[in-house]
């Protein structure tokens, strides 16, 4: 395959950026974990750092996107960066629980406004046509991720200590956002950016909501892909929980079936960047959505280590089919003056219903068995999947999926 250099030059530069982010969103993950749980020794405390995400996400996405919209993409996905690195360096200082949550929400907000700038700004510097091997080169580097950070992370905790890995930590951000430096802006704002109001708010949710409504498929595609991530959620929250009390499995059992998922989604995502272009955005998805639900069903159903590490390398595997296409296709079809509003929106309904589905789990898990509870968002899953297959086949909506220029 022949890279041409001259096309590739910022891309490339974007995806060291993101990658280098992504492991140290892991290596961040790993060592507040456990600086929590030393902090307080309440395996509760260290769960409710689940929640700070998805409830950041509700109290901020009313508004991000009529900022995002109205000002340098770029800018914003620096400062984000710099300001979590900023956070992360303070939180080893912490003399109390409380001033560590108070660090972990400002790095959530911070990251909320990252998401839909950085959707926005890879949309207006990738050419739509590099698109999707973009997307697909992108899933391999967070799967990546997904195993470098949490080594990286334990090897830097076993030689020097928690504190001195969130130290580094902190300086892998501020080296994403320098990377930055070296990329264009890709708009020039003639206006002063209007100033964040309830009427300004209101005036571009009526905007975005405007463009849900005129382009009913592509929300319906992409809203149909958002719950499925959501019924995925709720299970994933489970997974210690069943692999342990329900099938029996021990703590070493389920970091083997952790590092199995990762190397399940590495080799997925190395093969679709290589035979990426071989593949329609409607086959990516198809496969991706169908492949990935029969992975949560193998899960469900399960009743060894073995029948678990099935289900999980397949649904790791095929993780990176369905992100790149589902990525390309959003990418493709809205309007990148629009995507900050439309991205915030969907991530506020997205998170909200996150915050929900869990708390339901979480009782109906006491009223009947947790493997119903796990079979019956396995099988919601699978008529979503569906859904989604019958809509990305149909013949008069191919111009969606349309990859030249």
């Amino acid at each position: 395959m022949r890279v041409n250099w001259s096309v590739w030059k910022h891309p490339f530069i974007l995806l060291n950026s993101v990658g280098i982010a992504g492991i140290g969103d892991f290596i961040y993950l790993i060592a507040i974990n456990l600086l929590v749980f030393d902090m307080t020794g309440s395996a509760a405390a260290v769960a409710g750092l689940w929640i700070i995400g998805p409830f950041v996400n509700v109290v901020t996405k009313f508004w991000t996107g009529s900022f995002i919209d109205y000002r340098s993409k770029r800018k914003i996905m620096m400062i984000t960066y710099i300001a979590r690195g900023v956070f992360i360096f303070c939180i080893p200082f912490s003399s109390n629980i409380m001033m560590v949550y108070f660090f972990l929400i400002c790095i959530s907000i911070a990251k909320s406004f990252f998401v839909p700038s950085s959707m926005t700004y890879t949309t207006q510097l990738v050419p739509k046509k590099l698109r999707k091997r973009y997307n697909s080169i992108h899933a391999l580097t967070s799967s990546g991720a997904f195993i470098i950070g949490p080594a990286v992370a334990g090897t830097l905790i076993l030689m020097t200590s928690i504190k001195d890995t969130l130290f580094i930590n902190a300086g892998a951000f501020i080296l994403a956002a320098l990377l930055l430096l070296f990329l264009p802006d890709k708009e020039a704002f003639t206006t002063k950016a209007p100033a964040i109001s309830l009427h300004q708010i209101k005036q571009d949710w009526t905007t975005a909501v405007q463009f849900l409504t005129a382009f009913k498929y592509v929300a319906i595609v992409y809203g149909a892909y958002l719950t499925t991530t959501i019924f995925s959620f709720a299970m994933d929250t489970q997974e210690v929980v069943f692999t342990q009390q329900v099938v029996g499995l021990s703590q070493l059992d389920y970091s083997l079936l952790i590092s199995i998922t990762g190397i399940g989604s590495i080799i997925g995502a190395f093969l679709l960047a290589i035979f990426t272009q071989k593949l329609s955005l409607q086959l990516l998805i198809a496969i991706g959505i169908f492949m990935q639900t029969v992975g949560y069903l193998f899960y469900a159903f399960s009743w060894s280590f073995f029948s678990i590490a099935f289900g999980f390398t397949v649904l790791g595997f095929f993780n990176a089919f369905l992100n790149a296409g589902m990525m390309t296709f959003y990418q493709n079809n809205v309007p990148t003056e629009l995507m900050g509003r439309v991205t915030s929106i969907l991530q506020l309904l997205q998170s909200s219903f996150q915050i929900i589905f869990v708390l339901m789990v979480g009782v109906t898990a006491e009223v009947i068995p947790l493997r119903v509870t796990i079979i019956l968002l396995a099988f919601g899953m699978l008529i979503l999947a569906m859904v989604l297959i019958w809509s990305v086949s149909l013949p008069s909506k191919k111009r969606y999926f349309e990859e030249a220029t």
